[in-house]
């Protein structure tokens, strides 16, 4: 009997849950592909100095798109997907960030009526 692989160990799963940082923008590619870039912030343990990440985020999912295109900066969202790296060329040579790629979003909260677009550390 073969031992089958641990995918636990190789497992590339994210699920965030934050407030959508500013409004979602919508481009297309030269292939003719629409792509949906939004950063989520999502808070620390409070014992940190910095209450709150800022994760970027992509998707060219059309579902995903619909389920943010209503949203506002300082909703709160739920997202799933894969963290990759992003390498390109830029002035001062090779250079890479990190993004989830999306595959689901859903918008569970809107930001109270009157409340500032931009999130507080407290709030996320």
């Amino acid at each position: 009997m073969t031992k089958q692989p641990d995918t636990d160990q190789t497992n590339n799963e994210v699920r965030l849950r934050g407030r959508l940082a500013a409004e979602t923008v919508v481009r297309v590619l030269p292939s003719g592909d629409e792509i949906c870039t939004f950063r989520v912030n999502v808070a620390r343990e409070p014992t940190q100095r910095v209450r709150v990440d800022s994760i970027d985020c992509a998707s060219v999912d059309a579902r995903v798109r619909r389920s943010l295109a209503r949203a506002l900066p300082g909703d709160e969202i739920v997202v799933s997907g894969q963290l990759h790296r992003r390498f390109w060329r830029s002035g001062n040579g090779l250079a890479s960030r990190y993004e989830v790629t999306v595959t689901s979003a859903k918008l569970t909260t809107r930001r109270r009526s009157g409340a500032s677009a931009a999130p507080t550390p407290a709030s996320v």
